[in-house]
């Protein structure tokens, strides 16, 4: 298991099964954050990486994440893998929260809807 840490406010530390994206695990521990298609086709969902490594086990579009963005630490949370303890950031313009819904969806062990 990895452990995923989502610096900002709030700090927000969860753990990550192995091949579970950085969006499952935060959405699996009842965080919410930002996302859009789930599958790596819109780009709503990305985060900055801080610190460590991120895998893909799937491919993802050099349309919506450039050879540059990689390179500058920005992955895809839908499709990104954490490779070991991992720190993201997000974007300027979202946030975490914790809600009801999603406290609900981890107690139960299920993904929320799409």
């Amino acid at each position: 298991m990895a452990r995923i840490t989502l610096v900002g406010e709030p700090v927000v530390d969860v753990q990550a099964y192995d091949d579970e994206t950085v969006l499952a695990a935060l959405h699996r521990s009842g965080h919410a954050v930002r996302s859009g298609c789930r599958r790596g086709g819109c780009g709503i969902c990305k985060v900055d990486v801080v610190h460590g490594d991120v895998r893909y086990t799937h491919p993802v579009a050099p349309s919506v994440l450039s050879d540059d963005e990689r390179a500058e630490g920005v992955c895809l949370s839908c499709r990104a893998v954490a490779d070991g303890d991992v720190e993201v950031r997000l974007r300027e313009h979202d946030r975490a929260r914790r809600t009801g819904l999603f406290a609900l969806y981890a107690t139960l062990g299920i993904a929320p809807p799409a």
